[in-house]
């Protein structure tokens, strides 16, 4: 019981941080917060999958397989049978880790179609009541919108609040691809806001792939927008443990081993880390064993579940930016009895690379255009670290 009441009046310590510096809507998502059901397992349609005897052999196991052996299996399909498994199971291949972006692309618009006609259903059914049609009619429009003409979606679940990968530029041609890695509030509804798109993943990662190509416009890119894990909501006690970044790491690592498998790009790719997503990479970091530096951009985070940037691994560069008016500055950077993210990543004793993000405001301006944080990320990308400025080159 005593421990309860610690672990309670813990939270509201973090939460109350951030809550005073941003404290309307801020402090009414705390107060709503409740903790999320991460998701672990494969898309629906995956029983049906390994039971599946038509080809003679088993498929392979969503659940266990490895990328490179899922890359074999569908370079040895042939066109009908690619075309039959997309429409048995979109939901498998859309999320198959190892096939072919093109392949996941045509599965995906499939598995959306179907959620989108669902969701149409579910809207006109009368025996519904209002709160449910019009919950309904929202998970049919955001699913409407990712069918739009040239839009390219690597993974989708349906499931819970919603899991959504994008990519921007052409993957498998890539010469520099980044990964985007979103924080709290990233799910299917939230995943591409027009009316403040950079509190998007959608909305972060173009910005990040125009400012890719204005500065190096002969370089291929591609940027991957990954919200392929259940995200916190609010600043309630997903928030501040590490339990949600637990379930997603394997996850991140898993998308990067399938990355290997089906594009080449010149380094490996770039993380981009933003607010809880920080805590994602520091979690799934370690594991990376990439046999080139992997560079990991950590901003607006909250602390990345180590005490320094040699916790992380020898392979990974760390890359750290918070502007001074982010109100993530003011939340406790420690961690008690598995509350808290431990220490700033921001700070001389961390071992990062302190970045400028000379311009930026809030917590979701990073990559505002104009800002040295925007250009600072995409040069970082790009692999151009002699461009990359530090706090004291640009902010005295």
């Amino acid at each position: 019981m005593h421990r309860r009441r610690v672990k309670r009046i813990l939270i509201g310590v973090f939460a109350g941080c951030a809550a005073l510096v941003d404290a309307g809507a801020a402090a009414a998502q705390a107060a709503a917060s409740n903790e999320q059901l991460a998701i672990t397992t494969p898309p629906a349609g995956s029983t049906a999958w390994v039971a599946d005897q038509s080809f003679g052999h088993p498929l392979p196991d969503p659940a266990t397989a490895d990328p490179a052996a899922v890359a074999a299996f569908f370079a040895a399909l042939k066109p009908a049978e690619l075309t039959r498994l997309i429409a048995a199971y979109p939901l498998v291949v859309g999320n198959l880790d190892g096939a072919p972006a093109e392949v996941r692309y045509r599965a995906n618009r499939v598995a959306i179609g179907d959620e989108r006609d669902r969701a149409r259903q579910r809207a006109a059914d009368p025996a519904l009541d209002a709160t449910a049609r019009a919950l309904a009619a929202s998970r049919a429009n955001d699913s409407e919108r990712l069918l739009a003409p040239g839009r390219q979606v690597l993974a989708f679940d349906p499931r819970g609040r919603g899991l959504v990968t994008e990519v921007w530029g052409d993957l498998s041609a890539a010469q520099r691809i980044a990964v985007l890695v979103p924080g709290s509030d990233a799910d299917l509804g939230h995943f591409d806001q027009s009316a403040d798109p950079l509190r998007s993943p959608a909305g972060m990662a173009r910005a990040l792939y125009a400012e890719e190509r204005a500065q190096s416009p002969g370089t291929r890119t591609a940027v991957v927008a990954w919200t392929g894990y259940v995200t916190p909501q609010g600043l309630g006690p997903d928030a501040v443990t590490a339990r949600l970044a637990t379930a997603a790491a394997p996850r991140l690592t898993r998308l990067l081993a399938g990355l290997k498998q089906t594009s080449h790009p010149d380094a490996p790719p770039a993380l981009l880390c933003h607010s809880y997503g920080s805590v994602v990479c520091g979690t799934a970091a370690p594991g990376l064993h990439a046999a080139e530096p992997t560079d990991v951009v950590a901003f607006g985070s909250p602390g990345m579940g180590v005490d320094s940037a040699a916790e992380l691994g020898t392979g990974v560069q760390v890359w750290a930016a918070r502007n001074p008016n982010d109100w993530i500055g003011n939340v406790p950077y420690l961690e008690v009895g598995g509350l808290g993210h431990g220490a700033d990543p921001t700070t001389h004793a961390f071992g990062a690379m302190s970045i400028s993000s000379l311009g930026a405001s809030g917590h979701n301006g990073y990559l505002a255009e104009g800002t040295a944080s925007r250009h600072n990320f995409a040069a970082i990308a790009l692999g151009h670290y002699g461009d990359v400025t530090g706090p004291s080159e640009t902010q005295g």
